[in-house]
């Protein structure tokens, strides 16, 4: 049986800010809690035989996955199709700029110059899907707060995808077998085109 985990990256400077982050060339460092967070991800896995870890291109996902597996062989992937949502114009703004947006707006709508919540999260099937046909015996994730929160709420049977999980916190493994992230996928892919 197959074993995904799927983290989202330790904190950064910009959720200590309150702030958004969507382009994968701005770097955003870890902070000290984050590194923390990081380490203590390593020391919750050092007991599993990882064969692969899947990372973002944004340099807070690496980071985090390289701290969390300093020491160990364990090859490397990188997944733009996890990428975070490319927020466009909000880029650097508050979160809650963002939020008040979304409550305006449907899931359809595109953020000026960014991209959709649909378009994310077929984005985020698209990965899920294919992890769930290809992976190895278990794979580590190391990506962001909307596609793990998508993958847990799918891969319950939520009729939404921002509930009932809303806030994943930093650094933590959730599990998922291969038949578990096959479902995530299938659900967020139908929950997108419904305006879940």
């Amino acid at each position: 049986m197959s074993l995904f985990i799927l983290a989202r990256h330790a904190q950064s400077a910009l959720n200590l800010q309150g702030r958004l982050n969507g382009d994968p060339r701005v770097h955003v460092e870890l902070t000290a809690r984050g590194v923390e967070q990081a380490r203590e991800l390593g020391q919750q896995l050092s007991q599993l035989p990882i064969d692969l870890c899947v990372h973002t291109r944004f340099a807070r996902t690496r980071h985090t996955a390289e701290i969390a597996l300093q020491g160990r062989a364990v090859r490397t992937r990188e997944e733009p199709m996890l990428d975070d949502v490319d927020v466009g114009l909000l880029e650097g703004h508050k979160v809650a700029e963002y939020r008040a947006w979304k409550r305006a707006h449907s899931r359809r709508d595109l953020i000026p110059g960014g991209e959709s919540l649909e378009h994310a999260a077929a984005r985020y099937a698209r990965a899920f899907a294919a992890l769930a046909l290809a992976g190895p015996d278990v794979v580590l994730v190391v990506c962001h707060e909307i596609p793990v929160r998508y993958a847990l709420n799918g891969a319950s049977g939520s009729d939404a995808l921002d509930a009932p999980m809303h806030e994943v916190p930093n650094a933590t493994p959730f599990l998922f077998a291969g038949a578990a992230l096959k479902r995530a996928a299938q659900a967020i892919e139908r929950l997108a085109s419904h305006g879940g």
